[in-house]
């Protein structure tokens, strides 16, 4: 306890530091580090504690950062925006704050998450993963099509730059606090019970849907709450490109599979090592000089590395980093003693 209330402000001081001394590119990924840790851990939720297998986060992610960017523009960026059609009312003549724009982003997409949860938690297995993954392409469709809401495939430009370390790291906190405070509560017991057998658990009396159907809004609460951050970080919404289409739930996937699918703190790491690559891998999309020869780079090369170290992960480390453990003091104290006796 002691040693957490130390690190605790640790960590706020190097996020400050990051902030004040760093210059934008590496404040920039400081943040899209957290912004990932939120996505991460709100699939771990779903996918790892819950114990279903859900291929329709993006699809909420791109719920929250659609709303919350309607919500944060200014009416007069909004008239020159919808071109085609004009913006529904009252969306038309709304701005509110940031943080009120983020949480009604969560709670929007936590409504869709209980409507598609809803009827699909009747099926298990591989049927509901196809079922979130044909809801979440429903989603993307209508952004492409609601021309009066989403502005259709000219998506949604100059947004507010809202977004910065101390934003996506507070969410990350209270997103790490509620998932953890559940997932060691009696809730929480509840869900590892059905993940490890599902009949078993339905009869000792847990009610299998209903625990499954909180969890999997939940999820999508703080999906919601990352697609804001992560909208107004990206300053742009673009519906034609796959930002927010099925190859960002592939990416979450990799970061909870990277950390250990279930632990909590192996999807924060799985999410800063995802961010970390995502941008040291930009060298193979551009020229490179090997040895005096000159290679052209190759779009999309790094998702093929991701692709490919998924496959090798998937194989040979299938429990990941962390397993289903998480990280504790005494762990890491028994570490050092180990290596210390060698």
């Amino acid at each position: 306890m002691i040693l957490t209330l130390i690190a605790l402000p640790s960590i706020a001081l190097l996020l400050f530091l990051s902030q004040e001394l760093l210059n934008s590119y590496y404040s920039r990924i400081i943040t899209l580090i957290g912004i990932y840790g939120i996505m991460a851990v709100s699939l771990t939720l779903v996918n790892g504690i819950s114990g279903v297998f859900s291929l329709g986060h993006a699809g909420f992610i791109a719920v929250g950062a659609y709303t919350s960017a309607l919500l944060t523009l200014s009416p007069e960026q909004k008239e020159m925006t919808f071109l085609i059609e004009k913006l529904v009312w009252p969306l038309n003549s709304i701005q509110i704050p940031f943080f009120w724009a983020t949480i009604i982003a969560g709670l929007v997409a936590a409504v869709f998450a209980f409507l598609i949860g809803w009827p699909s938690l009747r099926l298990t297995g591989d049927y509901f993963a196809i079922a979130t993954l044909g809801f979440s392409e429903i989603i993307r469709i209508f952004a492409l099509n609601l021309n009066s809401i989403t502005n259709g495939a000219l998506g949604l430009k100059a947004l507010p730059d809202h977004t910065n370390v101390w934003w996506a790291w507070g969410w990350l906190l209270v997103t790490v606090a509620t998932v953890l405070s559940l997932a060691y509560s009696s809730f929480g017991r509840a869900l590892r019970a059905i993940r490890e057998d599902r009949v078993a658990a339905q009869a000792m009396g847990i009610n299998v849907f209903k625990h499954q159907l909180t969890a999997f809004v939940l999820g999508g609460f703080f999906a919601g709450i990352s697609g804001s951050l992560y909208g107004h970080w990206l300053s742009t919404i673009d519906p034609r490109t796959n930002t927010f289409g099925i190859l960002l739930t592939f990416n979450v996937l990799i970061m909870i599979v990277l950390g250990g699918l279930g632990s909590i703190t192996g999807a924060i790491i799985g999410g800063a090592l995802f961010a970390f690559l995502s941008e040291w891998l930009r060298f193979l999309e551009g020229p490179m000089n090997i040895l005096g020869f000159k290679i052209m780079g190759i779009s999309g090369m790094r998702m093929l590395v991701f692709s490919g170290l998924f496959v090798i992960i998937m194989i040979f480390w299938p429990r990941g980093l962390m397993g289903r453990s998480e990280f504790s003091w005494d762990g890491l104290v028994s570490v050092f003693k180990r290596r210390y006796k060698r």
